[in-house]
């Protein structure tokens, strides 16, 4: 009789359904999720073994029927829908994300104001700035519930005020109304802004006007302004336009590839490239 616990749980076994139903099973429970599916769950979902769903994940995005990432997988991009949940960009290029972070983080001091805009890359910011055991009296201002929650870790020492506004579940983010009464009464010393793209022809953009117009806001609240972009945004550009390069003091970016940054330190623009990521495996 084999003793199942001393199984190695990671080792390939039969599934209960033949491959091409399996995988129209794995393809409907991504397409049905909200956010990242999880490697482990997909394979208790079709009665399998961790390794045998990964490999049917790289048959499935070898197809395009899946985005295979760090972890599991994600619904393809759509055309047309360039806005994603936060949950869905949260595992791409996540190593760069936290160089970006630590990076970013790094340029604050304490007793500084820190205005902290939305989105993945800013919120790898707010988990260096908890991090940092030396920082003290610093307030940091976000239209972001999720970094309001990462920051209050921090608390008491920084303090954590939250713009108000409406809210924008795909990013829960806040935006107009509100935002624009309370960012003007704030005199910040550094203002961290994320976006979609990076251009020298478009400045730094990004895919929705809501968030635009407040991630002008936040900029215009601080004596500098940081942009944390990994290099996948860079020399890109959307509808929403936050600012021209010459309003950017600092870009903190990584994951560049071979990106051509002399335009961009060009235009007046102090690029930090923080450490070079290790790639992500799934």
């Amino acid at each position: 009789m084999t003793d199942l616990s001393q199984r190695d749980p990671d080792a390939a076994e039969p599934s209960a359904l033949p491959a091409v139903l399996r995988h129209d099973r794995i393809v409907e429970l991504i397409e049905e999720a909200p956010g990242l599916v999880r490697t482990a769950d997909l394979a208790a979902a079709v009665g399998t073994s961790a390794v045998t769903v990964r490999a049917d994940l790289a048959t499935l995005d070898a197809a395009g029927r899946i985005r295979r990432v760090h972890g599991g997988a994600l619904r393809p991009a759509q055309p047309g829908r360039d806005e994603r949940p936060y949950e869905e960009t949260a595992v791409e290029h996540a190593a760069a994300k936290r160089a970006i972070g630590r990076a970013a983080a790094a340029l604050v001091r304490s007793g500084e104001c820190v205005v902290l805009d939305v989105g993945t890359t800013p919120a790898a910011v707010a988990e260096e700035l908890v991090a940092r055991r030396d920082l003290a009296d610093v307030t940091v201002v976000t239209n972001s519930l999720t970094n309001a929650l990462v920051l209050e870790r921090a608390v008491p020492r920084f303090t954590v005020v939250v713009t108000g506004g409406t809210l924008r579940p795909l990013q829960h983010s806040l935006v107009s109304p509100f935002v624009g009464t309370v960012l003007p009464m704030i005199a910040a010393d550094l203002a961290i802004i994320g976006c979609t793209g990076v251009s020298v022809e478009r400045g730094v953009t990004n895919v929705n006007l809501p968030e635009t117009e407040v991630k002008r806001l936040l900029a215009g609240a601080a004596r500098r302004t940081v942009v944390v972009a990994d290099g996948a945004k860079l020399g890109r550009s959307h509808i929403g336009v936050v600012g021209a390069l010459d309003s950017v003091d600092v870009l903190v970016t990584a994951g560049v590839r071979g990106f051509d940054l002399a335009p961009i330190r060009a235009a007046g623009v102090q690029v930090l490239v923080a450490d070079d990521p290790e790639e992500d495996h799934a």
